[in-house]
């Protein structure tokens, strides 16, 4: 396959949806994709089901069924979910201090830092303390222990700042004080198999076979965002990147995608996203299968904190765990849409009003910045929504 050759397209549409097919063809001819996935459900139904390209950008095997592909930060949903789960039954509280969980968090000013702060990004703790040596972030008991050991680099609660990598281990280290479970087998037993959703935190060498290869843009590209071509990088977002060059560097390493790094490791392909964020949408049950109940979604995309990130330096909406299209920027989604996107592109949202759960997963990732939207996704988006009939409103 050819850059001019057309791709072929496999899966089904609904017939109202035939915009979103011509959409995910555009991305291909247009927008340099490889090899990606889109899926929406609405109302509980699947009416997008697409996969296309190929797996790796050296060899011609096409895209499949049941490709998957690391999808970044759009773990983060994964992991709130089950958090909110955990609320669900009682099992958490969110104004709770993190301590009354996991005790040894509880000293270096972090002692009152409520569960709420570790879910919102404002718990300042974007970074470690200790040294790392190579290849830390692959070992779970290293990282817990390095964020016990770490003084917040704000004031927590008076700011937020994008928890980009330490948020999986902050927020899965209390799922794990309180189920006994690391945050992947929680997810694998309570969420991904009762659903039947192709998502995995930790993903074995069995699965290494159907893992299509992360396409990264220049160094740092996707990660840092320069006002202008001279300005120094943002500390804190240097900070963020936990010391370790090899946490963005290597993707497709098998220790990368074995370890669990809830904040960034995931993988799966859009049918599985949609499929969580379907539930969601749905008031928290899907197929028969119960997350949690609608009242508790609604508590978990109630908006926390409106206000610039001092991590991405941009404006940021975010609740409980999920992130929230901002007004004014152009942004495809539906106002009351919530969910996670991950660098390069990637992305999973619920939108309860109009019952929509969309995924998409992609191999290459867009050479953009946290502060704008990739084309390819909002493409997407915005051919659901016009098939509804539905003005988001976002722009």
């Amino acid at each position: 396959m050819t850059a001019t050759t057309p791709v072929e397209i496999e899966g089904e549409v609904a017939p109202r949806f035939e915009a979103v097919r011509e959409a995910f063809r555009r991305n291909f001819e247009e927008h340099r994709e490889v090899g990606a996935s889109v899926a929406v459900f609405v109302d509980g139904e699947p009416v997008v089901d697409l996969w296309g390209g190929r797996m790796h950008p050296d060899r011609d095997d096409a895209w499949q069924r049941d490709t998957i592909v690391n999808c970044w930060s759009m773990t983060k949903g994964m992991v709130a979910t089950c958090a909110h789960m955990l609320a669900d039954r009682g099992l958490l509280d969110y104004d709770a201090p993190v301590a009354q969980y996991w005790p040894e968090f509880g000293k270096l000013g972090k002692e009152a830092i409520p569960v709420r702060w570790l879910l919102s990004h404002q718990a300042g703790l974007v970074a470690v303390d200790p040294p790392l040596a190579p290849r830390s972030h692959e070992d779970w008991e290293t990282m817990v222990h390095a964020l016990e050991e770490t003084t917040p680099q704000w004031e927590p609660g008076t700011k937020n700042g994008y928890h980009m990598v330490t948020f999986g281990w902050l927020v899965g280290e209390v799922i794990h004080r309180i189920t006994g479970k690391t945050p992947g087998m929680f997810f694998r037993e309570e969420v991904a198999e009762p659903l039947g959703a192709d998502f995995h935190i930790g993903t074995p060498a069995s699965e290494d076979p159907r893992i299509a290869t992360i396409i990264q843009p220049a160094p740092n590209e996707i990660f840092v965002r320069n006002p202008a071509p001279d300005a120094p990088v943002n500390p804190l977002m240097e900070l963020s990147l936990m010391h370790d060059s090899e946490l963005v560097a290597a993707p497709n390493s098998r220790g990368w995608r074995g370890a669990e790094i809830p904040g960034g490791n995931g993988h799966g392909n859009a049918r599985a996203v949609a499929t969580v964020y379907s539930a969601l949408a749905e008031g928290g049950e899907h197929a028969g299968v119960r997350l949690m109940g609608a009242e508790r979604v609604d508590i978990a995309r109630e908006v926390q904190v409106m206000s610039p990130d001092e991590v991405l330096t941009m404006p940021t909406r975010r609740s409980l765990g999920f992130m929230h299209p901002i007004p004014g920027t152009g942004d495809r989604r539906g106002p009351e849409s919530f969910g996670h996107g991950g660098a390069g592109g990637s992305i999973g949202f619920a939108d309860p009003e109009h019952r929509v759960g969309f995924g998409y997963a992609m191999s290459q990732m867009w050479a953009g910045d946290f502060g704008t939207l990739d084309p390819r996704a909002q493409l997407l988006a915005g051919a659901v929504y016009e098939s509804l009939g539905v003005e988001t409103g976002n722009d």
